[in-house]
């Protein structure tokens, strides 16, 4: 089992961050390509466009709490995964909402195989998108994990899932498990995008560079990260201070 500590309690239930903006903070889960895997908080973002409609970011796990509580404040009509390996229960939210449609960015049918199965749309160029207007989409291309990214206008809020990490020591559990972290570059409040997955970015790093310059032109006011502290304000400081690395 995983340690609670690592979580944000409570777990599964909306907590507001802007009008129009909510996070769900999720389980922790395991995850790496090779031992040892590291726990991750997992944090899902419920953003209510000017429609009505609600555009789900990065789906956490549903519970029947959640659900009521989602559907609450409105039709669920955007589920979206953002980078390949954030998709594990978007199956369970489109069975709950069939009549949602399904975003995917690239890579993701590749990571999930026989998971995501069914028709879903692609996200691969900047508009054209339900949400423009309301929402700016930013993608990060890289060799291994593409990103799309979000800024919701109204609320001045980014969104983001691993291009920034910031695990709080507080939370690490044990001295080698911190000392993994640390070497990843990923704790609080240094947090930054891991050192490995920098990596698959070296043929694309223009392109990088490019969205975060965007990101940080759009002044966002807070940022919020799928896994660790968010930052509530001075957002583009942050991203200037978390990418110092690549400008």
């Amino acid at each position: 089992m995983l340690r609670s500590s690592h979580t944000y309690p409570p777990l599964n239930v909306l907590k507001p961050v802007a009008e129009d903006v909510w996070i769900v903070d999720g389980p922790a889960i395991r995850f790496g390509y090779a031992w040892p895997k590291l726990s991750f908080p997992t944090r899902m973002t419920v953003i209510r466009l000017s429609s009505g409609a609600l555009f789900v970011h990065s789906p956490t796990k549903l519970t029947e709490d959640l659900r009521y509580a989602v559907e609450s404040l409105g039709p669920i009509s955007h589920i979206v995964g953002p980078n390949r390996i954030h998709y594990w229960w978007i199956p369970q939210w489109r069975a709950a909402f069939p009549e949602a449609q399904i975003w995917l960015a690239p890579h993701i049918r590749e990571q999930a195989g026989a998971r995501i199965d069914f028709p879903a749309h692609d996200i691969e160029a900047e508009t054209g998108y339900p949400w423009d207007g309301d929402i700016e989409t930013i993608i990060a291309p890289g060799d291994f994990m593409s990103e799309a990214d979000f800024f919701h206008v109204a609320s001045r809020t980014l969104v983001l899932t691993d291009l920034i990490e910031n695990f709080e020591p507080k939370k690490l559990g044990s001295w080698p498990m911190r000392l993994l972290y640390r070497l990843g570059g990923v704790v609080d409040p240094h947090g930054s995008m891991p050192r490995d997955m920098r990596l698959t970015f070296r043929a694309t790093k223009p392109d990088l560079r490019r969205a975060v310059e965007r990101m940080i032109a759009l002044d966002p006011q807070r940022v919020i990260l799928a896994h660790g502290r968010w930052y509530t304000c001075d957002g583009a400081q942050e991203l200037k201070r978390a990418f110092a690395w690549l400008l």
